[in-house]
């Protein structure tokens, strides 16, 4: 028999590893929350709803808001409300729900404005949040879930890269992106090893109608299913009329049945390809439809005017596209520059004011196309080590690349949320 005592720590401490991988593969993930609820886009008040119907399955860290429309941290305490009122029923299936208290703690409010140009700005209680919950000792990484904007996470990584490795970001892109371009563009070009899933498109497969039968549809399934349902269920019509559209959800349902750290494999909430590069186009002229870039990258206006001294962070011309209006800012040397990122494939218009005469008026137009992120291009942000939608035509659903691979388990992931709905129906 070998006596050696070195042996015997040897084998100890990779008992010891192993028990603790294991431990750490059973726990409940980590999560912070960053949604827009209140603001943009009302389907993350059904997304939180969801969210919170499977609170037992998550250490929830944060519930951060962040900074687009009206969105603010009161909206998400309303709905914190609603939860308290459903928790004796939800707590009799699962003692792991957290006390509302417990939630309320840990709900802070983001930044209240877009970042600027450079991508970030100054640290919010929000942004401060994330960076303590990422410098725990813990084993397990911490999920950030972005619902919105990614400026919260912008800043917290400006203000302490060292959180970076111990982060999993799970970003709902798409419409999202084009609010948050200039904190996309910091994150991508000094962040490119973080551990991120930009989901530009896959989260559609969550609502789009394939047909469904019976009641799998978005509006039937909440006939059956959620109408007036406890305290949750009935402020879940006040939102779409009910019907589902919950286009944040796959980044929880992606920690619901799959493995999370296998972003290319099967999931609730999508499967991924690598994302070795951002599509981005810079431009120094008024474009046309001739100009064309890809669905969802960054395209950038560099403009030339009076020179203002130095650079600073205050908007001093929009980009009016659609109907809605993004900030540009001044560089420096005369230099001006305004972001936008298209979410649709098509053409595109768009005029620039500004209290700047050799600005103001300036007007283009440009044509965006599938699939991204596009040909490789000397002006991508690049390298970068993400994952994003896949691209393979047979996953797609209309124009939504990646959609597929969400919408094969509509099924499954509903019929799992029905039962919970049941709980909050018994006596």
């Amino acid at each position: 028999m070998n006596k050696n005592p070195g042996h015997f720590l040897k084998a100890a401490l990779i008992i010891i590893f192993y028990i603790l991988v294991q431990f750490a593969t059973l726990a409940q993930p980590r999560v912070i929350v960053s949604t827009d609820i209140g603001g943009t886009d009302p389907d993350d008040y059904q997304s939180l709803i969801h969210y919170l119907m499977y609170a037992d399955k998550f250490k929830t860290e944060g519930l951060i808001s962040s900074p687009y429309g009206e969105g603010r941290k009161k909206h998400i305490l309303q709905t914190l409300d609603l939860y308290e009122k459903d928790l004796p029923k939800l707590k009799a299936h699962s003692k792991n729900f957290p006390t509302t208290a417990a939630l309320r703690a840990v709900t802070k409010q983001g930044a209240l404005d877009r970042a600027p140009g450079k991508g970030w700005s100054k640290p919010s209680e929000g942004s401060e949040w994330l960076i303590s919950c990422a410098r725990k000792k813990d084993p397990q990484p911490l999920w950030v879930l972005v619902w919105g904007g990614i400026d919260d996470l912008a800043q917290a990584l400006h203000d302490a890269p060292d959180i970076a490795p111990k982060l999993r970001v799970y970003w709902i892109g798409g419409p999202n992106k084009k609010w948050s371009a200039d904190a996309y563009q910091y994150v991508a070009r000094h962040f490119p090893n973080l551990w991120l899933i930009e989901a530009n498109s896959t989260y559609s497969g969550w609502f789009i109608d394939k047909d469904q039968a019976g009641d799998l549809g978005n509006t039937a399934f909440y006939e059956k299913y959620i109408r007036g349902n406890g305290a949750l269920g009935q402020d879940f019509g006040n939102h779409y009329k009910g019907s589902i559209k919950m286009g944040d959800t796959p980044s929880v349902a992606y920690l619901l049945y799959g493995n999370p750290e296998k972003p290319a494999g099967p999931s609730w909430g999508g499967s991924f390809v690598p994302l070795t590069y951002g599509s981005r186009r810079i431009f120094n002229r008024p474009t046309t439809l001739a100009d064309q870039v890809p669905i969802y990258s960054l395209v950038e206006w560099e403009l030339t005017g009076p020179d203002r001294g130095p650079a600073n962070d205050q908007p001093c011309l929009w980009l009016e596209i659609e109907d809605q209006r993004f900030e540009g800012f001044y560089e420096g040397k005369g230099r001006y520059r305004a972001r936008f990122v298209p979410k649709r494939a098509g053409e595109w218009s768009y005029r620039i004011s500004s209290p700047i005469a050799e600005l103001n008026g300036k007007q283009g137009q440009f044509t965006s196309i599938s699939p991204w992120p596009g040909k490789p291009h000397p002006q991508d942000i690049k390298p970068l080590q993400w994952w994003t939608d896949n691209p393979d035509p047979k996953l797609m659903l209309g124009t939504q690349a990646g959609a597929e691979t969400v919408a094969q388990y509509r099924a499954a992931f509903l019929g799992d949320w029905a039962k919970r709905w049941a709980w909050l129906t018994e006596k």
